[in-house]
């Protein structure tokens, strides 16, 4: 047998989070192996998870890869693990489209065989708790809703009562629950918190949330609840299977300016023959001098803009490395960061690398948010027009340039499509997050080219 449970809320901001992050610190601190996982794009939620269980969270999504990929996912990332959990998006339903589960937390569930605790608020009512959770039940039958936790409750009495009317009418325990307490509050969330988090600066916050689960939810319960029959994949041929090395070394920009990588990216590399060189450019690092390839994943250049622009030595070696046709792959934060020059929404101007003519300019509000059907335009080597990869945006800057450019993608999204990104000799830049798992031609593409140029001599 294997334990994992599924987090879901009946909407966004009922307490997934906050409920995740308790558990995941009570269970930790039994000493059990625990491993996060986030439904949907997400880098924020990834960032509290990793930090509360110390092994890498990781995103499943049932849109971006198919049903086969996704229990790839599933299963490398469990590995090793003694449990683990998956943090919803939403609510349980909530997915890509109004008329299907495609990409929902409930579709996640049925794919991953996964028993799911169903998080309500509860701050508001009584037995009406029960109407919410029957409802749940009975929208999609095929769904494994094994409990429910009331969170937000006003006292002891509350809590009571809405537990005999779920178990009464729903048949499935209340498993405990979280008082309307104003003075633990998980921060807000927003796309600056994560080196907040890294630095350690929340740990106290989640060893108290910890506590908290352990007071008033049934952990044991939980564990029993968790137990299915080990998921098993129907891939004979895994994504992740380990290729002979191609001789290929690819730096990898990662640090707090620059940490928005879905792990598999990275492992997709690793795995295909590439050796991971990691380096910081916000600490000064130059471009390892043996690197074939770099990436420059997505994070907050804007945040840390002024010690990036004084980093010359770094900023130089990768603006020549580039210039001399190394293979590399800019993914938002990196694209913003190859460009002249940063202004932050307080009107202050930084010069950054400089190898992408044009600026980058903060926004108070959301410039792109969505999923992304990604092709390649001509030129692009890591996406030819005949593959097409998946991934999303979301960014509240905007690029500007008075030069004509040529576009690295054609996208689409919900509301229309269009092109985007910058292409010139072997850089790839754009605004786009792509995963690579959605595509992993792409990663082949990648390495091959660092292959050509490296027989080249473009070192």
């Amino acid at each position: 047998m294997s334990q994992r449970l599924v987090i879901a809320g009946v909407s966004s901001g009922v307490g997934k989070t906050t409920f995740t992050i308790g558990l995941m610190a009570a269970l930790k601190k039994r000493g059990l192996n625990v491993q996060g996982f986030k439904c949907g794009p997400d880098y924020i939620d990834t960032s509290f998870h990793t930090a509360v269980t110390e092994r890498p969270s990781r995103n499943v999504d049932s849109w971006m890869f198919s049903k086969d990929v996704l229990k790839e996912v599933f299963i490398q990332g469990s590995n090793g693990a003694d449990i683990s959990i998956i943090e919803g998006v939403m609510g349980f339903y909530d997915g890509k489209s109004a008329d299907s589960n495609q990409g929902s937390t409930a579709e996640i569930s049925m794919l991953l065989d996964c028993p799911t605790l169903l998080v309500v608020d509860c701050s508001k009512m009584a037995r009406s708790a029960a109407a919410i959770v029957k409802g749940y039940q009975l929208f999609e039958p095929h769904v494994n809703i094994v409990g429910v936790i009331a969170n937000k409750v006003g006292s002891i009495g509350h809590y009571k009562i809405i537990k005999e009317a779920v178990e009464q009418e729903c048949g499935v325990p209340v498993c405990g629950y979280l008082l309307n307490d104003s003075s633990v509050k998980m921060p807000q969330r927003h796309l600056g918190l994560v080196p907040s988090v890294e630095r350690g600066d929340l740990n106290e916050l989640f060893l108290k949330l910890g506590e908290l689960v352990e007071q008033t939810i049934d952990v044991n319960k939980l564990l029993q609840l968790s137990m299915r029959k080990p998921l098993e994949s129907n891939v004979t041929d895994s994504i992740f299977k380990q290729r002979s090395s191609k001789g290929v070394k690819l730096a990898i920009a990662k640090d707090r300016a620059f940490s928005f990588y879905y792990q598999e990216n990275l492992e997709l590399l690793e795995a295909y023959g590439a050796e991971c060189l990691y380096f910081s450019p916000l600490k000064g690092e130059t471009i390892p001098e043996e690197a074939d390839g770099l990436y420059i994943g997505g994070g907050f250049p804007e945040q840390f803009a002024k010690e990036l622009s004084e980093q010359s030595a770094a900023n130089q070696s990768i603006k020549k490395r580039i210039e001399q046709g190394l293979p590399t792959l800019a993914e938002c934060g990196g694209f913003m960061y190859l460009a002249e020059s940063i202004e932050t929404i307080e009107d202050k101007q930084y010069p950054m690398v400089g190898v992408i003519p044009g600026k980058i300019k903060m926004g108070d509000k959301l410039a792109a948010i969505g999923y992304r059907e990604i092709t390649g335009l001509p030129g692009n080597f890591l996406l030819t027009q005949k593959h097409t990869a998946r991934g999303h945006e979301y960014h509240y800057s905007s690029y500007y340039s008075s030069n004509a450019r040529r576009n690295a993608y054609h996208t689409k999204g919900v509301f229309g499509e269009g092109e985007e990104g910058y292409l010139t000799k072997n850089l790839i830049a754009g605004y786009t997050h792509i995963h690579f798992a959605s595509c992993p031609e792409l990663v082949e593409n990648f390495i091959e080219k660092c292959v050509e140029m490296k027989k080249h001599g473009s070192r």
